[in-house]
C-alpha cells in the first residue's frame, strides 16, 4: 500500500514538474534567450539540398531535388532585407532522364517593397539587377520564417500566445494580411513556423519552416538544421555550418527596379492557319482553335491576368464564339496558373487523367490572400479526361490530344495534333533555342523523346507551334536541335 501511495506521489510530482517545465516556454523568455531583441542582422551558411516549387514530374510526387553546394542567406530585420545567394545543380534521379545538370548561382533580393536578382547578361562584363515583383511575398516570409525574425516580429505585432503539452503557439499577422504561427518548445527554442502567402494555383500556400539541433555558433543560438515545405513538399533543407549575428550588411533596392513598372500584357495573335491563331507576346503562349460553334484553347499560362488578356485576344480574333474547352497540357504551375480563369470562363478543362484529383483537390483551398474571379463566382470547375488519345471533331475539324509516352519532364503530358493543318502544339518538350545557341551534346532527352512519340503517333507534322519561344518552327527545327536532320 505504501508502495503504491509513494508510485502516485511520483507520478503527481512528476506530472507537475512537467508542466512547470512546458509552462516555461514563452515568448519573452525565448526572444531573450536567443537574444532576439538585440540582433539587428544575421547570416547564415550551409550546404543541402533544394527543390524546384511547383515542378513536380507528376501530381502525386515531390518538387525535383537540386544538390545545393552552397547557401547564404543574409538579413537585415530592421529594414526587412534579404540576400540570398546559393549554387545549385539539378541532382540525378534514377529513372529519369534528365539534360545534363548545369550549375546555377542564383543571386536574389528583397528590401521592403522590391524584390530583385543580380545576373550577368551574355556578352556582359557586370552582373545587372532585374525587377522581381512577384517574388516580394515570398523573401519577406523566409524573413519572418527564421528563429530571430520570427520573435522579434512577435514582439512588435501584437502576437497572442497558446499553451500547447509540447510548449508554446504563438499567433500574429504582419501588415494585417500575413499570418504567422510559430511553436516554441520547452526549451525556449523556436522549433516550428507557419505562414502563407498567395500562389495563382494553389491558393493560400502554407510556407512551413521547422528547425532543428540548435548550437552555439560563436554566441549565437541558431538551429544547425532547417527543413522548409511549401505546397506539402519540401523546397529547402540545411545543414548549417556557420551564423554570424550583427553583421554589416546593409541594402538599398536599385533605382531601377524602384522605377519599374509591369509592362502592359501583350498578345499577339499569329496566324497559322484558318482559325488558328498562336498566341504570342510573353514568356509562354497558347494557341486558339475554331470549330463550328465554340473555340478550343491551348494553355492557360501563369495566372489570371495572362489568361484574361489571351480571352480577350481570343474573342477579338475568333468573335462571336464561346471559348468551351481549355486544353492543358501538364500540371507545372507556370502551365496551369491560368486554369482557374477559364473554369470562371465557363470553358471545360481538358486534361491527362492523371491530373483530374489533383486539380480537384488543390482547387477546393481558400484564395483569400489574393482572391481571383474564380474565388469570388465559385464556380464549380469541369474537367473532361482523357488517356492516350481523345479527339474532338466537330464534322469540319478534328482536334487530337495525345499523351506523350515516356517523357521524364512530366508523366501525365500531353500535345495537340491539327492533322489537315499538320501543326503540332507543345510545352516544354522542345523549347526552340535563339538563333545562335549551341545545340545542346548530349540532346535534350525530352526533345529527343517527343519526336520519338511523333514518330510512333504517326503524326505528319509540318509546324510546331511551342508553348515557349516567339515563333512556330518546323519539324527540321526540332530534328536539328537532336542532331536527328
Amino acid at each position: 500500500m505504501k508502495n503504491a501511495k509513494l508510485s502516485t506521489l511520483v507520478a503527481a510530482v512528476t506530472i507537475a514538474l512537467s508542466s512547470q517545465i512546458v509552462s516555461a516556454a514563452d515568448l519573452q523568455t525565448a526572444a531573450s534567450q536567443l537574444n532576439a531583441t538585440n540582433t539587428k542582422n544575421i547570416e547564415f551558411s550551409g550546404t543541402g539540398y533544394w527543390y524546384q516549387f511547383g515542378q513536380a514530374p507528376h501530381p502525386k510526387l515531390a518538387w525535383p531535388q537540386f544538390d545545393l553546394s552552397s547557401y547564404k542567406a543574409s538579413i537585415n530585420f530592421d529594414d526587412a532585407a534579404a540576400r540570398v545567394q546559393i549554387v545549385r545543380k539539378q541532382s540525378i534521379e534514377k529513372g529519369r532522364d534528365r539534360p545534363t545538370p548545369v550549375e546555377q548561382r542564383p543571386d536574389q533580393y528583397v528590401q521592403g517593397n522590391y524584390a530583385w536578382s543580380l545576373a550577368t547578361p551574355v556578352n556582359a562584363s557586370a552582373p545587372t539587377a532585374s525587377a522581381q515583383p512577384a517574388a516580394v511575398e515570398e523573401r519577406t516570409a523566409e524573413i519572418w520564417s527564421t528563429p530571430q525574425g520570427f520573435l522579434k516580429a512577435a514582439l512588435v505585432n501584437n502576437a497572442t500566445s497558446k499553451n500547447l503539452k509540447s510548449g508554446v503557439e504563438v499567433s500574429f499577422k504582419v501588415n494585417e494580411k500575413y499570418r504567422y504561427v510559430g511553436i516554441i518548445n520547452a526549451k525556449n527554442q523556436v522549433e516550428s513556423i507557419k505562414t502563407w502567402i498567395d500562389n495563382p494555383v494553389l491558393g493560400d500556400t502554407l510556407i512551413e519552416t521547422k528547425f532543428s539541433a540548435y548550437k552555439d555558433f560563436s554566441g549565437v543560438s541558431f538551429p544547425s538544421q532547417i527543413v522548409r515545405l511549401q505546397g506539402g513538399f519540401p523546397v529547402l533543407k540545411l545543414n548549417i555550418d556557420e551564423v554570424k549575428a550583427n553583421t554589416d550588411f546593409n541594402l538599398s533596392a536599385p533605382q531601377n527596379v524602384v522605377d519599374f513598372k509591369a509592362p502592359a500584357i501583350t498578345v499577339n495573335a499569329v496566324k497559322l492557319a484558318d482559325g488558328v491563331f498562336h498566341l504570342t507576346g510573353g514568356t509562354h503562349n497558347s494557341v486558339a482553335i475554331e470549330q463550328t460553334d465554340h473555340i478550343v484553347v491551348v494553355e492557360a499560362p501563369l495566372n489570371e491576368a495572362r489568361s484574361l488578356a489571351v480571352i480577350a485576344k481570343v474573342k477579338e480574333a475568333i468573335p462571336g464564339k464561346p471559348i468551351k474547352f481549355l486544353v492543358n497540357s501538364h500540371a507545372h504551375f507556370d502551365h496551369a496558373g491560368g486554369l482557374r480563369t477559364y473554369v470562371d470562363e465557363g470553358s471545360i478543362i481538358l486534361t491527362e487523367e492523371q491530373n483530374l484529383s489533383y486539380y480537384q483537390r488543390i482547387w477546393a483551398a481558400p484564395h483569400s490572400i489574393n482572391p481571383d474571379n474564380l474565388d469570388r463566382s465559385k464556380k464549380a470547375a469541369l474537367f473532361k479526361t482523357f488517356k492516350g488519345k481523345l479527339v474532338l471533331n466537330d464534322g469540319k475539324r478534328k482536334i487530337e490530344v495525345h499523351s506523350i509516352a515516356g517523357n521524364s519532364h512530366n508523366d501525365a503530358f500531353a500535345l495537340v495534333y491539327l492533322p489537315a493543318e499538320k501543326i503540332l502544339i507543345q510545352a516544354d518538350a522542345f523549347n526552340p533555342p535563339a538563333a545562335g545557341t549551341p545545340i545542346p551534346v548530349p540532346a535534350n532527352p525530352f526533345s529527343v523523346n517527343l519526336y520519338s512519340n511523333i514518330k510512333k503517333l504517326r503524326l505528319d507534322v509540318e509546324t510546331i507551334a511551342g508553348l515557349h519561344g516567339a515563333k512556330a518552327v518546323g519539324l527540321a527545327d526540332l530534328q536539328a536541335y537532336i542532331g536527328q536532320q
